[in-house]
Order: structure tokens, then C-alpha cells, then sequence
């Protein structure tokens, strides 16, 4: 069986002052479906911004970011065992760093415990433990850490579900007339140099960092696919019929 990684951003599961329930429902219902078709390894932000629906600290100050860590980690995966119990999908909890990539030992263990959960039907999600490390020990964007986690578990594909619906030949912001790049098999070293302007205030990414995890992926000969968190029919068609509709596909083949 084949196996794909969805990474999903902060922006589409929470709202300001909430989870953004039916959104994650919708995410739920797509991976329950995909489950019949992959093995799947979910890697989701959000634990800041929904710590930020119950305590409205000051996330720029270093502290008050982990605490909000601390309290949004349970909330966000509440809401994710509410929802996935619906379809009796049973869930765990993996907290990595990236020094768990930098220490075999240590990469081997995840591994070990992320095949042991799909072999007993178990979906994992992932997040990065930004709670008890500093700095240098964190990716600071889960883009980063899905693309990781596709190389090391050996995932056919890496699914990104963003607040943009793909990668476009300019800014759409600021030019109404931009497109799509369906199919990207190069990305130019001035596009990963550009300033990260991440959407939200709760996003830690952008577009820069989604184009480092996926040439990170094309040097592994894997792919990436980045489409729209809001509205999944875009990722729906592409992983379980094949139809691509939208979305960028970053490939080197």
C-alpha cells in the first residue's frame, strides 16, 4: 500500500477565536477516505493558535508562545479524537524536534513507533515539540518538518493543505491576472530567497517555506502537492481519482 503524509497549517483549523470545527471535520472525513486507499501520517499545526482561543497571550514573546503550546495541545487534539472517533479511527500523538533527524538512535525510534501505529491501524499525527526546546532544536515551520517526516518514513507523496490553493507565476495579491503553476520540476534559488510572508499571524511559513520543503523533496526524487485547506475537493481529486484539477505538483520527474 502506498503511503502519503497530509500536512495542514494553522490558518485552515483554527479561526481567531476558535477551532475552526468544520474545517477539521472536513479534514477528517478526507483522511478517513484516503485511509482506504494509504497508509497515512498526518502533521498538524495549530497547537499555538488554539491555545490562543482560551488564553490570549502575546505570541511574539518566546515564553508566552510555549505556554500557549502547552494549553493548545490538548485542545487540538480533543477536537481531532471527537472527530475522528466518529469513524472509530483511533489517533497518537508524536512530538518531534529536529534534532530526532540529526541522531539516528533517535530517528530510528520514530520510525519504529510511526510504522508500528500503521501497522495496527493507528493514524499518527505529528507536531514539532516547541515547548520544552530552544531555537536551534526546532524546524519553526511544520512545512519543513512534513517534508522530513515524508523522507523518513518513505511516503509516496507529501499533500500540503494551505491558505493558498497552489503556487502561482505571481503574486495573486497583486496581480489579478496570475496562474496556477500546475507542475513545478525546478525552483529557482531567488524564489527560495524571498522574504517568508506568512498569512496569518499564527502561520510560522509562507509560501518560501513550502518551496524549501518541497526542493527538499525533489533532491529525494519524492513529490509534494500543495492545494487549498479550505476547500479539499482540489486534494480529494488528486490522491484518490488521479484528476488534477488545481493545486501545484512539485516533482522532478
Amino acid at each position: 500500500m502506498k503511503r502519503i503524509v497530509f500536512k495542514v497549517g494553522s490558518s485552515v483549523l483554527t479561526d481567531t477565536k476558535s477551532i475552526a470545527k468544520q474545517r477539521m471535520l472536513n479534514l477528517v472525513s478526507l483522511i478517513v477516505e484516503a485511509r482506504k486507499k494509504y497508509e497515512v501520517i498526518l502533521v498538524s499545526s495549530g497547537a499555538v493558535s488554539a491555545g490562543y482561543t482560551a488564553v490570549q497571550l502575546n505570541r511574539s514573546v518566546p515564553t508566552s508562545k510555549k505556554v500557549l503550546a502547552s494549553v493548545g495541545q490538548p485542545i487540538l487534539m480533543s477536537s481531532y479524537k471527537n472527530k475522528f472517533d466518529i469513524y472509530d479511527v483511533p489517533i497518537s500523538q508524536i512530538l518531534l524536534t529536529e534534532e530526532d533527524f540529526d541522531s539516528r538512535v533517535h530517528t530510528q525510534i520514530f520510525q519504529d513507533i510511526i510504522e508500528r501505529t500503521l501497522r495496527n491501524d493507528i493514524l499518527p499525527i505529528v507536531n514539532e515539540n516547541d515547548i520544552s526546546t530552544t531555537p536551534d532544536q526546532l524546524f519553526g515551520d511544520n512545512d519543513q518538518l512534513s517534508a522530513h517526516i515524508t523522507y523518513h518514513t518513505g511516503a509516496d507523496l507529501l499533500v500540503v493543505l494551505s491558505d493558498i490553493d497552489g503556487y502561482y507565476d505571481s503574486n495573486p495579491r497583486d496581480n489579478p491576472e496570475a496562474k496556477i503553476k500546475k507542475i513545478v520540476t525546478k525552483i529557482e534559488k531567488e524564489e527560495l530567497e524571498q522574504e517568508h510572508t506568512p498569512n496569518s499571524q499564527f502561520a510560522t511559513g509562507g509560501i518560501v517555506t513550502k518551496l524549501k520543503a518541497a526542493q527538499f523533496l525533489m533532491d529525494t526524487n519524492q513529490k509534494m502537492f500543495l492545494c487549498s485547506g479550505y476547500d479539499l475537493t482540489t486534494a480529494y481529486e488528486f490522491i484518490m481519482d488521479g484528476i488534477h484539477n488545481k493545486g501545484t505538483l512539485f516533482t522532478k520527474n
